[in-house]
């Protein structure tokens, strides 16, 4: 992967989760991912909008809703989900 495209979690917490079509999820509040391994699990949610409260989707113990990860399709001013694979 050549340096300028890894992308630091720091540099992900706060971005705008939003789908290929545009609707709006929340900002990324906190990444969750395997200690050993590295491997980036869920995004935990912050600022969930009304329209993904509708949506049932997983949430973790404390109530905060989950996206996983492999539904990331993009990374840039934005985070990019999939939808299909999240719902």
């Amino acid at each position: 992967m050549p340096e300028d495209d890894k992308k630091f979690s720091k540099q992900l917490i706060g971005k705008t989760v939003v789908t290929k079509t545009g609707k709006r999820f929340g900002d990324v509040g906190d990444i969750i991912f395997e200690t050993n391994s590295g491997e980036l699990i869920h995004l935990v949610l912050g600022s969930p909008t009304p329209y993904i409260e509708k949506l049932e989707l997983e949430k973790d113990k404390d109530g905060r809703i989950l996206i996983p990860f492999s539904a990331v399709i993009a990374m840039g001013d934005f985070l990019v989900v999939s939808e299909e694979d999240i719902v």
